[in-house]
């Protein structure tokens, strides 16, 4: 298992291509106590080293934000798995498809006064249970904690209130699931979701939506100001999530968000770039060729030079897949790559990995391409294999 610390340990990859920065080439990459030290042209495979026989060798995958740790801790609706276990399959199976650090997306803000179409609150735990096995060396790869703060909620800022500047929080997000607006503009939409979600009846679902409209109306101004002022308490970074127009991008932006959680709307991804703020999209939503909930399709970003960070979303094998889907459509594998691995990590305040660079944290993947898709062939975090 893997540990924060690395080990003396040397690892070579060679005969591979190592996509850099801004450009591929053909060498050899050797690591040494957690750190890439060198970095070599040619073919040569020294005595020693791993002959990758061409494949490529890129940064280990930084995933912002997952929703694939709620799977396994709840396999089926009303089926709560023992959270130990889910919580090392969900890293394993993170480093099976590269994914060499993660920020696991936990909500906070519940709804709890409703028989139906409720939800508990949970983070505070579940991250307990995430530094705990991270500190016994329990875990494969590198984990930090994404708070995604619930606007329309009943319970966000004493939840909030539970966390502090040790916890590992890595990102807040801002999200706000208030019916008739961001990612469910679309009520039709909204119904198909919460209706097939909890069993609701048209009845029903008229009730949960008038209930949210006047819970946003009560409490969602003051548990938006209190989701950004608790995220310069934790020092995490702050996103945006479903920005929809420029007038939301522009509150974004005054709040000081860092980059743009999945905008809903080409105007919204421009209204970002002129704000200087990152836009991420969903791998789902590129390789699929639209967005599930009928927002703008993430290729279509691509094509106008609006996406810089890919983020997994629901399905964790798609992040590697959307890079090099993102290095065909732009002719360009170093920049393809560069959503998945460089861009996210400064996004999240992390400058020591993402990059094949001396001095560079070891995170390092093999990559072979078979019939067009990507098949992992090796995992490595600070320079130890651990898939």
């Amino acid at each position: 298992m893997q540990s924060e610390s690395p080990t003396m340990s040397e690892t070579i990859l060679a005969n591979a291509t190592l996509v850099l920065p801004t450009e591929v080439i053909h060498g050899s990459l050797r690591i040494e106590n957690g750190q890439i030290t060198a970095i070599d042209p040619g073919k040569a495979v020294p005595a020693g080293a791993i002959d990758c026989e061409g494949d490529l060798v890129m940064p280990g995958l930084i995933e912002l934000h997952t929703d694939n740790l709620e799977r396994h801790i709840e396999p089926r609706p009303r089926v709560n798995w023992p959270h130990a276990s889910a919580i090392i399959a969900h890293d394993g199976e993170l480093a099976s498809v590269g994914i060499t650090t993660v920020f696991d997306a936990l909500r906070v803000g519940a709804v709890t006064s409703k028989k139906k179409a409720n939800y508990g609150e949970y983070a505070r735990q579940l991250a307990n249970e995430i530094l705990e096995l991270r500190a016994k060396g329990a875990l494969r790869i590198s984990h930090f904690l994404h708070l995604r703060a619930e606007v329309c909620s009943e319970t966000l800022i004493a939840e909030l209130a539970k966390f502090g500047p040790d916890d590992r929080i890595g990102i807040v997000s801002l999200m706000d699931h208030t019916p008739g607006q961001r990612q469910f503009r679309d009520l039709t939409q909204l119904r198909a979701y919460v209706c097939g979600k909890h069993g609701l009846s048209d009845a029903e679902f008229e009730s949960h939506v008038a209930d949210q409209l006047a819970l946003s109306a009560r409490l969602g101004e003051a548990h938006e100001a209190a989701a950004v002022a608790e995220a310069r308490r934790f020092g995490a970074v702050l996103a945006s999530h479903d920005d929809t127009t420029a007038e939301q991008v522009a509150i974004s932006a005054r709040h000081g968000a860092h980059f743009a959680e999945f905008p809903t709307t080409v105007e919204a991804a421009r209204a970002c770039r002129d704000n200087g703020i990152l836009v991420m999209m969903g791998a789902p939503n590129l390789i699929r060729g639209g967005s599930h909930s009928g927002n703008v399709a993430a290729h279509a970003l691509a094509e106008a030079d609006l996406l810089d960070i890919v983020s997994s979303d629901y399905v964790p094998s798609a992040l590697l897949s959307a890079a090099l889907m993102l290095g065909d459509l732009w002719d360009d594998v170093a920049r393809g790559v560069r959503t998945v691995t460089l861009a996210p990590g400064r996004a999240a305040g992390l400058t020591d990995r993402g990059h094949l660079d001396l001095g560079a944290r070891g995170d390092v993947i093999r990559v072979a391409r078979v019939a067009g898709a990507a098949a992992l062939r090796g995992t490595w975090v600070q320079g130890r294999r651990v898939a």
